[in-house]
């Protein structure tokens, strides 16, 4: 989306063509008369145009017929999103947008205006140059909006954590300190505080996620889960999503990796 606004960023009117609505299509097909490589990107995107109009005019009684046949099973299942975008995405997946970009930069006298952003001598060439990067890359699987990351249990996170983290000279868990830290006044160590500081960085990473955003944390908040049972320290953490709060709370046992057998 944020390359197809540049491309379409005080494009001249020619360029985009007088009646078509759709004006990066016009652009790539401008360009591939002279450009081979972007004839190749028009002719593959003509192609998966038609493959999803004959995917949409398939009678949903003939389901089975499409898995079994040898080219309608081939044909891609693009979301919305992929449609919309589907120059500019093809292009990518064939690994010549930054070339295609580049094109556009070399001739860009032909299709822009003179204070567009690929008109620009230091701009366009960064431009093309920045898509050098993800035009490198395989999209063998492209995540969708069912492929988000997800909290790890607290326990994989402590596994993670020692593992990774700085508890290896330790004996033994029993040892650890709980999550809620406490300022010694026994030695007052420089590694001791080294340690605090990264108890407490860990216990503020927690529920981090690619969806979600941390609001706020604390810790040894209280929680009776019954009645006639104790009252349970734990960390609590406010998160924000895109349409949403969400509230979570974990026990410092857990988090600690002594919780053993209990309920």
């Amino acid at each position: 989306g944020v390359v197809e606004a540049c491309l379409l960023h005080m494009l001249k009117r020619r360029a985009a063509g007088f009646l078509r609505t759709d004006k990066v299509a016009a652009l790539f097909a401008k360009i591939g008369k002279t450009y081979a490589i972007a004839g190749d990107i028009c002719k593959k995107v003509q192609e998966l145009q038609q493959q999803v109009e004959s995917r949409k005019n398939q009678p949903n009684g003939q389901e089975s017929l499409k898995r079994q046949g040898s080219t309608t099973s081939k044909t891609p299942v693009l979301t919305p999103q992929a449609i919309k975008h589907i120059w500019v995405r093809t292009a990518l997946i064939e690994k010549v947008l930054d070339k295609i970009v580049q094109y556009i930069v070399d001739n860009c006298s032909k299709y822009y205006e003179k204070e567009a952003l690929l008109a620009d001598p230091v701009c366009g060439p960064i431009l093309a140059s920045l898509l050098v990067g993800p035009c490198a890359l395989e999209y063998t699987k492209l995540k969708t909006t069912d492929h988000y990351w997800t909290d790890p249990s607290a326990d994989e996170l402590v596994q993670r954590h020692r593992i990774h983290g700085v508890h290896g000279h330790q004996d033994s868990p029993s040892k650890r300190p709980a999550l809620g830290i406490r300022k010694r006044h026994s030695s007052g160590s420089a590694s001791e505080d080294r340690f605090a500081a990264s108890a407490r960085e860990y216990v503020e990473s927690l529920h981090q996620n690619s969806r979600t955003h941390l609001l706020y944390g604390k810790n040894n908040v209280l929680v009776q889960p019954k009645d006639d049972l104790e009252a349970i320290p734990g960390y609590l953490s406010l998160h924000q999503s895109a349409d949403s709060l969400t509230l979570k709370w974990t026990p410092n046992q857990l988090m600690n990796g002594t919780l053993g057998d209990s309920e």
